[in-house]
C-alpha cells in the first residue's frame, strides 16, 4: 500500500460534500432588500445601518463554518494528480477482485451433503 491510500484509509469518512452548509442566499438577499429601502429618518437609517451590518456579520460567519467544513472532508488535501493515481489504484482492485470472484464461481462446487 503506497502513501496516498494509506493516508485515504486513515482519513474519517464521517462528512461528505452534501453534509457542507453553503446556502447563502437567502443572507444575501436579506442584505439587498435592507439595502433597497431607503428611509427617510435617521433614525431608523441608523437601525437600518446595524441591521445591515449584523447580516454581514452572519454571512462572514457562515462562509467562515463553510471553509472549516471544507476544510474537513475527506481527500481534500490531495491534488488532481493524487486524486487520478488512487483512481487508477482502486480501478485496478476492482479489477482484480472481479477476477477472483470469477475465478472462483467457476471452481468445482463442493458437495456439502453430508
Amino acid at each position: 500500500m503506497d502513501s496516498c491510500e494509506e493516508r485515504i484509509s486513515n482519513d474519517s469518512v464521517d462528512s461528505s460534500s452534501t453534509d457542507v452548509d453553503i446556502t447563502f442566499l437567502p443572507l444575501i438577499y436579506e442584505i439587498i432588500r435592507s439595502l433597497e429601502r431607503d428611509p427617510h429618518d435617521p433614525a431608523q437609517k441608523n437601525a437600518q445601518s446595524q441591521d445591515i451590518s449584523q447580516k454581514v456579520l452572519e454571512i462572514q460567519k457562515k462562509l467562515d463554518e463553510a471553509r472549516d467544513q471544507i476544510r474537513e472532508l475527506p481527500g481534500i488535501e490531495y491534488n488532481k494528480r493524487d486524486q487520478k493515481l488512487q483512481l487508477k489504484h482502486l480501478r485496478n482492485q476492482l479489477q482484480l477482485k472481479r477476477q477472483l470472484i470469477l475465478k472462483f464461481r467457476n471452481m468445482y462446487p463442493f458437495d456439502f451433503r453430508s
